[in-house]
């Protein structure tokens, strides 16, 4: 039998973009992808930064520094929700490779420069995103669709009132425009 040939970076982002769930199979399995993950991550930081869709944000080693964050946070969280209350089989690890190459599409955040289609392409990316997340989340923990996304929105309510209380804790209030 022929050895499978392991996918560089680029392959494997270029398949996670794409949906593969194959992919998410191989990258959850790999324990040497985590810091291939770590650095589609900071690819999207930088991506996004460049392509202004985080105007008005944080500046670009605060949003580095939070694109990290936010994904141990929330691969934690999906974690949690996913593999302790829904029945999931996977550990911490195994999400935070998945769910680290499911922002491959973000690359295209780097577009949000032009003027009107920006806009639109950074729209397209977020539904992207999410899709990829979905499909991340599902693959790592072995379960159907229903369950994935039912992870997804339980930990996306879970990272928002963590955000919350930590911005709380350390004097970030929210500002009415």
């Amino acid at each position: 039998m022929e050895a499978t040939r392991r996918r560089s970076l680029g392959e494997r982002m270029m398949g996670a973009a794409l949906l593969r769930p194959a992919v998410y199979e191989e990258v959850e399995a790999d324990r040497d992808a985590t810091g291939q993950a770590a650095l589609v991550v900071g690819i999207v930081a930088v991506a996004a930064a460049i392509g202004g869709t985080s105007a008005g944000g944080p500046g670009f080693f605060t949003g580095l520094i939070a694109a990290y964050l936010g994904w141990l946070i929330w691969s934690g969280i999906t974690y949690i929700v996913g593999d302790k209350l829904l029945g999931g089989t996977a550990t911490w690890g195994e999400l935070l490779r998945t769910v680290g190459f499911a922002q491959s599409p973000g690359v295209l955040y780097i577009l949000g420069f032009i003027p009107f289609l920006g806009g639109i392409v950074a729209f397209i990316v977020w539904i992207w995103l999410i899709i990829a997340v979905v499909i991340a989340i599902r693959q790592a923990l072995d379960f159907g669709t229903g369950k994935a996304i039912l992870t997804a929105v339980i930990g996306f309510i879970g990272y928002l009132i963590l955000v919350a209380i930590v911005g709380w804790l350390i004097g970030v209030r929210p500002t009415m425009a």
